[in-house]
């Protein structure tokens, strides 16, 4: 089937989904961060994968 071209919007790759395994399993590997320091990063500062990325360094940091 064909994308329907009028359902348009942000990517799905610019959040960051707490409910899917591999994604989080993904972030936190990423950011050298546990499992569980990801979901909290989510659950603090929402999904856009952007302001998880800046909150993760500043976690790293300290």
């Amino acid at each position: 089937m064909t994308d329907n071209k009028q359902h348009v919007g942000e990517p799905d790759r610019s959040r960051v989904s707490s409910s899917e395994d591999h994604e989080l399993r993904h972030f936190a590997k990423k950011h050298h961060i546990s499992l569980l320091e990801a979901r909290d990063l989510i659950a603090k500062h929402g999904n856009n994968r952007k302001a998880l990325a800046a909150a993760a360094e500043r976690l790293r940091c300290h």
